[in-house]
Order: structure tokens, then sequence, then C-alpha cells
């Protein structure tokens, strides 16, 4: 069935405490979709962050970041006073993200709510928490070793408790049972909060999809609970990190950094961890995109300590082997492959058996040299469309940076004047995506909003000025809302 949906991460909302959360603006972007004729609301990776700000380096892939929990519900449930929030919002910046600011008062905020919430006596919490055995004490406990380390990565703490020796655990759960059900009352807010919104927007006819990564950060809760899962040696330290090698847009390649999955472990387990992960996808979003999809049949292993991306090898993933495994458990899924970049013939065979879609992006389609895949006319059904992804530049800005024969391309393609501008640019390659035959079509908002790279949510291998964009009050205004569903309704996509 036909349809479509705005990509839009829940940091970059509008609210009056600094960075996007689960408050009264996030219920008004779901009436705004409504309005708009979409039913899909894409964001970005929800676990909490750390160094860079990333959503795809969190400290677990299966908590929530600590930073979308509304204050406001926080003051409804008793938990804080008005002026407590007005006083956290002070230096917020209603356009850009200042996580330095944020991580300073939105902590010292929580930590008044939870001193303030009694939270141990509420039933709720305590079954919360039973629920949740499974990865939530890992991760309060690592969250509260680590503040009292001074956030020091887990690989360099003392190695009794770095390696999870019995007596170390039982110590640092006793000396730090505050902190630990402080990270705990947290991950209750989060869910509590987050599975109201979801509700709201499924009651609305609009569904979430989410972002899951391939990996996980090396200093993670996962990686610390779980070694075994990971290629480590036996004094606890990585063998291998992740990353791509080098090409024609970087000389040296990309160094993630990430730890590598130890597969013949999980297969020997029958993929339980990834099978808990995703049935946890599912419980937080209606669709999910899983990233980096070719490295299920093939990753890049670089060595651990290695400066660069040079010296790294392809190495076998585990392939359909896995799929098949959360298949038999959990049945047919609405997943996105991310399928973008260079792909091998087994790993379009991988994706053709998975019968997951992939990605098309307009942004890649015009190339003067050869015929793209990326043309719409290549596309089949069963595929999801965007002019761009959070990676991409905004088309507003895209279009000015292509080189001339490029955009000859586009507008002989498009049968397009000359002297087009790039907002009419935006709009044009809007349009073409929705015209497309592609079963859904994801915008991102900035381009429905016709933003320049001051909107930008990230430019890949980079650190200092990503995730930070966020949309100003009203701007998803009624009559933009008007234009994007009559072109809904023009393409047959309500």
């Amino acid at each position: 069935m036909r349809s479509s949906g705005i990509l839009l991460p829940v940091t970059s909302l509008p609210s009056q405490y600094g960075i996007g959360c689960f408050d009264r603006s996030a219920y008004e972007f779901v009436d705004q979709l409504v309005k708009a004729g979409q039913h899909y609301w894409q964001i970005l990776p929800m676990g909490p962050t750390g160094y860079g700000d990333s959503p795809y380096q969190s400290f677990s892939t299966f908590a929530g970041n600590p930073y979308f929990i509304s204050p406001d519900e926080l003051v409804k449930k008793g938990f804080l006073s008005r002026e407590d929030c007005e006083q956290s919002a002070e230096g917020t910046s209603e356009s850009c993200v200042r996580y330095g600011l944020i991580y300073e008062k939105r902590f010292a905020l929580l930590r008044k709510a939870f001193v303030g919430s009694s939270i141990e006596t509420d039933p709720g919490f305590n079954n919360f928490v039973q629920e949740n055995q499974d990865w939530l004490p890992d991760y309060a406990l690592f969250m509260a070793i680590k503040d009292s380390k001074g956030g020091k990565s887990f690989l360099e703490w003392e190695e009794d408790i770095r390696m999870r020796q019995a007596e170390a655990m039982v110590s640092y759960k006793n000396k730090l049972m505050d902190d630990v059900n402080f990270y705990q009352f947290l991950q209750y807010e989060f869910y509590s909060q987050w599975k109201a919104l979801r509700e709201y927007a499924n009651e609305q006819g609009v569904k979430i999809i989410g972002d899951i990564p391939i990996y996980v950060a090396m200093d993670s809760a996962d990686a610390w609970a779980h070694p075994e899962l990971f290629q480590f040696n036996e004094d606890g330290r990585p063998i291998g990190v992740s990353g791509c090698p080098p090409d024609a847009f970087s000389e040296t390649g990309q160094l993630w950094g990430n730890p590598l999955y130890n597969w013949d472990v999980h297969r020997e387990q029958g993929y339980a961890w990834w099978i808990a992960r995703i049935r946890a996808c599912f419980n937080w979003y209606d669709m999910v995109r899983i990233d980096h999809f070719r490295g299920f049949d093939e990753y890049y292993a670089i060595p651990y300590g290695s400066k660069t991306a040079k010296h790294g090898k392809w190495e076998p993933g585990p392939g359909m082997d896995l799929f098949r495994a959360i298949r038999r458990e959990l049945g047919e899924l609405p997943i996105i492959a991310e399928d973008l970049g260079y792909l091998t013939d087994s790993v379009r065979q991988m994706q053709a058996e998975s019968g997951f879609p992939g990605m098309k992006v307009l942004q890649f389609a015009f190339d003067s040299r050869e015929d793209s895949d990326y043309l719409p006319y290549r596309y089949d059904r069963n595929s999801v469309v965007y002019t761009g992804t959070h990676d991409n530049n905004t088309t507003y800005s895209w279009w000015g940076e292509i080189a001339k024969e490029d955009k000859a391309v586009a507008l002989r393609y498009m049968n397009s004047g000359r002297f087009s501008t790039a907002r009419k640019l935006t709009w044009q390659l809007i349009c073409l995506a929705m015209s497309s035959v592609s079963d859904l079509c994801v915008i991102p908002m900035q381009d429905y909003l016709a933003l320049p790279d001051t909107a930008r949510t990230n430019t890949p291998s980079t650190l200092g000025s990503n995730w930070v964009w966020r949309m100003k009050k009203g701007a998803f205004s009624d009559k933009l809302c008007d234009k994007i569903y009559r072109m809904t309704k023009l393409y047959g996509r309500l």
C-alpha cells in the first residue's frame, strides 16, 4: 500500500527545554503529521548518548535517552516545580541543542525529580524493574560506576570491576545503590512517557519507524555485561573494531571503533541476544530500519589500536542465518534494510531472501558518468524512497554542491528549466520521490522546510556540530501541512 512519512529525530522537536522530548510539542507534531496526510514518523536511535552525542554510539542498546523525558510530566506527578524546570532551561537555544549545557542542567533536574519521587514505593516502577531484569540492572550499575569514576570508559576501570568479578560486583552494587535506583527511575519514566506518545500516534493512524545501529558502542553496558558476545580477548580487551575501508571519499577509510561481534558465540546461543534486541525494538516501534545491512553479510574488521581503517579486512557475517532465527522466533516483521553504498551479489541475495525493502536516495541518483541505481525508473515497489537521509546534506544545499554536469542530468530527468532555484529544486525532488513506485516515501523535515546546510543533521566522520539542529516552533504550519496533504493525495499516498 502506498504511503508516506516524515523523518525528524526526537532531538529536533521544538521544546522549551533545549532539546526535543516527549512533551506537548511531540504530540503536536503527530497532529500535524495527520493534517499533512502522513502515516509514518521516522526517528533516529533513542538510546542514551555519550561523547560526540551520536545516537549511533549509545551506552545501551536497550535503554532510552533520559534527555527525552518531559519535565512537564514530572511536574504533573509532583516530582518537580515549574520553577525548577524553568531554571533548567536557562541558556538553552530554540535553534540548536547545546549538549554540554543540557548535560549539566538536565541530569541535575532529573536527580531532583528522583529525590522527590519516592519511586521505590511505586508498584509500576517495581514491576518495570522486575520485567526488565535481562538488561536494566546491568545498565543502571554500569552508569552508576561510570559516574563514580568521572565518566571513564569501562576499559579504563580497575580490573576487578572491569572483568565483573563477583566480589567487586557486590561491593559496587551496595555502595552505589541510590545511583543504581536513579538510573532505573530514568528508564521507567522514559518507557512510560514513550509508550503514551506512541499509543497516541498509533491512535491517530501514525506509525513509528525506529532505527537500530548494527553495532553497539565500545563503551556500553552491552559490551561490559556480555564480553563473550564480542571479539574480546581473555583480558577483556578488544581484538578488532568496526569501520569501512578506504574509498573515493576517504583515503584512510572510516574508523568507527565499535566492538565486533563474535558471531560463532551468537550462533551457538541461537542468536538469543539479537532476538531479544529485535523484540525490544518492536516494543518501541512499529517498523525498524536496520543500519549498515551489508555488515551482516560481510563486515570490515580493523585491528584494535589502529589509527586509521587502512589495514582492516573483510570477514564473513552471519548472513540469512541470523534473520531466519529471528523470523522463527518473532515471525514476519516490518524491517527496512539500510542497503546504501557498494553492494556485492551476496548482499543482494541476502536482501532478496529476507524480503526487506531497501532504501532509495534521490541525492545519489544523478551521476553524469553513469546511470545510477537510484534513478526512479529502476525502483521496485518493495522499497523506501528518500530525498536524503540524516547523513546527507539538506537538498537545498546539496543542489549548490553538486557538479554542473550532475545538475544537468537532474534537470533533464525532471524535464525542468535550467535555472531552477534551490527551493524549487527541493520541492521538485520531493515530488519525484512521492510520484515514484516505492511503497513508502519518507522526506526529512528539513527538506519540507527547504532549509540550508545549517539544518543538516549529521556529517559522517566529523565531530562537534552534529545532531544539534532543532525545528522552530510553528515551522510545521497548517499552511505547509495543507501543501503536503495535497501532494500526498495527488500521488496516491493517503
